[in-house]
């Protein structure tokens, strides 16, 4: 069992910027890929970042590539997500998720376990 833990969600006016964090605590965190979805009301959960088990590969969504950065430090099982010129449009329930595969991916049916997620507003 893995248990995932998000924080640093809230409300922040566009251009801000935010730290997600994800506190994994269960089976041994540096075997395994972590990701990143969010989900925005009326809309389907979709990928954001992915990160792998050593953390020397990552990969981002489009509509988040240069402004997002995801990390890790596998001495504190937590995962990172740096979140920068925010944008009205990045609203969304944010989720961690981890890959026990360690592969890191897009695709949400790779991910074994899920946070409870953490709510990101950015006001216009």
């Amino acid at each position: 069992q893995v248990q995932l833990v998000e924080s640093g969600g809230g409300l922040v006016q566009a251009g801000g910027s935010l730290r997600l964090s994800c506190a994994a605590s269960g089976r041994t965190f540096s075997y395994y890929a972590m990701g990143w979805f969010r989900q925005a009301p009326g809309k389907e959960r979709e990928f954001v970042a992915t990160i792998s088990w050593s953390g020397g590969t990552t990969y981002y969504a489009d509509s988040v590539k240069g402004r997002f950065t995801i990390s890790r430090d596998n001495v504190k099982n937590t995962v990172y997500l740096q979140m920068n010129s925010l944008k009205p449009e990045d609203t969304a329930v944010y989720y961690c998720a981890a890959d026990l595969r360690g592969r890191g991916t897009d695709r949400q049916s790779a991910y074994d376990y899920w946070g409870q997620g953490t709510q990101v507003t950015v006001s216009s």
